[in-house]
């Protein structure tokens, strides 16, 4: 989009989405693979020590050396981040589902701080925060000027505090003003219900400790419901990702036990690893197996998967696993295209290093980083076919973002950004915030028509280039007999709704 999400580093406030699979980190290793370089180090050394003896003011030496850290690690990839104290607490707090914040997705754009997503049910949904609207104003501070971490950390407090929003929103004249008292935020990743008699829902919004547990539960008391489930959908529509583990767990639940789930490859060796529909990847506790408990009809059900360009990382792992085998239909748009693994390594008794340490690639081979899962069946978000989807950020438009090494290609198709923002800003303001699992939810109502072979009413994108290019041939013809001449109809590559794409397993220990 023309306003392309700047210095993308997509944070939910008081949350950063699922980056270990345990809190069992690794420290990093003593020893070097490589001789340092002595020059460049000396370099550093010169520059630290100019800032100290010259600079304007006086600098704190660990903040000199904490945004040197900071910086050398963000140079890498979008993903890759230096975790201070603040930061590799509020991780230890995310993994269990639980944080202290406004709860809003936000990114950088323009200067101003931009809500991807309110979550639901946080106090800033309640408040009436809406996706797209811009903060300009945080209390009395100006945002402009401001990087995201400096307002994060201005909107983050203690619970029980408040912080006001000044917003400005597309379509209102004067800019809205919210107080929004700070809380304790409980996430609830698992959702789930009868549609209809025969027919089961579940929805999980991203991939943390308790969620395989949470699913495990919620199964058996569908089926408890209704013993005879003839088609079950999945959601995972923006859905951002979080444990590997539990993603293992989830597609355990549908697959035969053992197989190959995902496989990952990076530098070191134990990076190269197979992950299988095993207990041992997806669960470290003593006692009973959470799968056990399962009804055996689980395993066979017919299934529908629903994903869209929200859904990242550990979603596409679920995604792509059930692809593969054929378990299930994919069913929605292109989705994020996030297909690499952070590993956290301590540096200290409370910082650490988020690092991208690995690509992952589907039992069958396949690199999903910068490409994402192609649905089975493409449908909108909407009956009326909304493309809002192909308008959105995705992997690939990151900045620095990893190529995808088994396709050259991926990522490279180019974006009329000018067009993109026109169309967008017309597709807005016809849109209607999206209900998960109700009876407006056209998704939705698309799977449910498959699982009970009824028509789908697939997305009109092809069609629609179908008709423009019999009309431009036709007018081809009239004008000149002779030419012979075909239009190019290309179908832009569907792009991704900002999220917190992130997907991560457990250092070895050393």
């Amino acid at each position: 989009m023309g306003n392309k999400l700047k210095n993308f580093g997509l944070i939910t406030l008081g949350l950063v989405a699922g980056v270990a699979a345990s809190l069992q980190f690794s420290a990093m290793a003593q020893k070097t693979a490589t001789p340092l370089p002595i020059e460049e180090l000396r370099q550093l050394a010169d520059v630290f020590g100019l800032i100290k003896s010259d600079y304007v003011e006086p600098v704190d030496d660990s903040k000199l050396i904490s945004e040197a850290i900071s910086g050398m690690v963000a140079s890498l990839d979008p993903h890759s981040v230096y975790l201070d104290k603040k930061a590799f607490k509020e991780l230890q707090e995310t993994t269990q589902g639980k944080f202290v914040g406004l709860g809003i997705e936000v990114g950088m754009e323009d200067g101003f701080v931009k809500i991807i997503s309110p979550i639901e049910d946080s106090p800033a949904d309640k408040a009436g925060v809406k996706a797209g609207d811009l903060i300009t104003r945080l209390d009395s501070l100006s945002v402009k000027g401001m990087t995201l971490d400096e307002a994060v950390k201005h909107m983050r407090g203690e619970p029980d505090t408040k912080v006001t929003l000044t917003i400005a929103r597309k379509n209102v004249d004067k800019p809205i003003i919210l107080t929004i008292t700070r809380a304790l935020i409980k996430t609830q990743s698992v959702k789930g219900k009868m549609i209809e008699p025969g027919y089961a829902w579940l929805r999980v919004s991203q991939f943390q400790e308790p969620s395989l547990d949470d699913l495990v539960k919620k199964i058996n008391a569908l089926y408890a419901q209704d013993p005879h489930i003839k088609g079950l959908v999945l959601d995972l529509r923006n859905n951002p990702g979080g444990l590997v583990p539990s993603a293992i767990g989830i597609s355990a639940i549908f697959l035969p036990k053992d197989v190959t789930v995902v496989t990952t490859n990076g530098q070191i060796p134990e990076s190269k690893a197979n992950y299988t529909a095993s207990r041992e990847f997806y669960s470290t506790r003593n006692g009973p197996d959470a799968l056990a408990k399962l009804p055996e009809a689980i395993k066979n059900v017919p299934m529908v998967v629903l994903v869209n360009t929200g859904s990242a990382s550990a979603s596409e792992i679920v995604s792509g696993a059930l692809q593969d085998y054929k378990r299930a239909v994919i069913m929605g748009t292109q989705t994020f295209g996030k297909g690499s693994v952070q590993t956290i390594r301590q540096i200290s008794a409370d910082t650490g290093v988020k690092l991208t340490t690995a690509r992952y690639y589907t039992p069958n081979g396949r690199s999903i980083q910068a490409k994402g899962i192609t649905p089975d069946l493409n449908v909108e978000e909407t009956a009326e076919n909304d493309g809002i989807n192909s308008l959105r950020l995705r992997e690939a438009d990151l900045q620095k973002h990893l190529d995808n090494d088994k396709d050259s290609t991926a990522g490279t198709e180019k974006r009329d950004e000018a067009a993109d923002e026109k169309h967008a800003l017309e597709i807005e303001k016809t849109l209607k915030p999206l209900e998960y699992g109700s009876a407006t939810d056209f998704q939705l109502m698309q799977a449910l028509n498959h699982l009970k072979g009824l028509p789908v009413q697939l997305a009109k994108v092809a069609d629609k280039a179908d008709a423009e290019s019999k009309d431009d041939a036709k007018s081809d013809k009239k004008s000149d007999k002779k030419s012979d001449e075909k239009t190019d109809n290309k179908t832009k590559a569907p792009a991704a709704t900002p999220a917190i794409p992130d997907a991560s397993i457990p250092a070895t220990k050393k």
